[in-house]
């Protein structure tokens, strides 16, 4: 199912867990935006729909690093002294030589670890834990461990966390419950499915 679809349907969640909450106008909106984000969450893995929208190209980054890369270099020779000179242009090609390994699925671990400084800036535990969901889903093959019963639970302790922050009723169902309707959706009982999920992962590989 393509992802507006999936993002669609976590909207719908969102509108009926206000209503079964009886939530004001802006409440619901609020609950509306989060569950069409939260259905979208179990693509954060290798080639999911929305690890790709949330980073940026790789060659972008790479020409980013190896343009400082270059500075490095170049302000070594001009500005400084024996010690700077030998430790800036060794840095300098390091940052070079690295950034051409970095491909676009590596992407998705670098912005896991900058949401995680971001949390721990923040000092915000849900934060912490959407990064470690983030950079672990950058490992993991699609429609694997982030469409499985494990990682709803992870994620339901996330949506704890993320509704214990905002102190909103109804946040929580509905990012637990649009999630699931993820993995509802993408599961094989419907013909436009070309396979399933793994439901129990690591246990068992069949697809649902």
């Amino acid at each position: 199912m393509k992802g507006t679809a999936h993002s669609c349907i976590g909207a719908g969640v969102g509108f009926a867990v206000a209503n079964y909450v009886d939530a004001a106008p802006s409440t619901t909106l609020l609950l509306v935006g989060i569950g069409g984000i939260a259905a979208l969450m179990p693509d954060m893995d290798i080639d999911g729909k929305l690890s790709n929208k949330i980073t940026i190209s790789h060659k972008v980054f790479r020409a980013i690093a190896q343009a400082v890369g270059a500075l490095m270099i170049l302000y070594s020779i001009y500005a400084g002294n024996e010690t700077e000179l030998l430790f800036s242009i060794g840095a300098g090609l390091a940052i070079i030589l690295i950034s051409c390994l970095i491909k676009q699925r590596h992407m998705l671990t670098i912005t896991g670890a900058g949401v995680l400084f971001g949390g721990i800036s923040l000092q915000e535990t849900w934060l912490i834990l959407l990064a470690i969901f983030i950079i672990i889903a950058s490992f993991t093959p699609h429609r694997s461990y982030t469409h499985s019963i494990i990682g709803t639970i992870y994620f339901a302790y996330i949506s704890f966390q993320f509704a214990q922050s905002l102190q909103m009723d109804g946040v929580y169902l509905t990012c637990l419950l649009a999630y699931i309707s993820h993995l509802v959706a993408d599961m094989s009982i419907f013909p436009f499915n070309k396979r399933g999920v793994k439901l129990f992962l690591p246990l068992s590989s069949k697809d649902f």
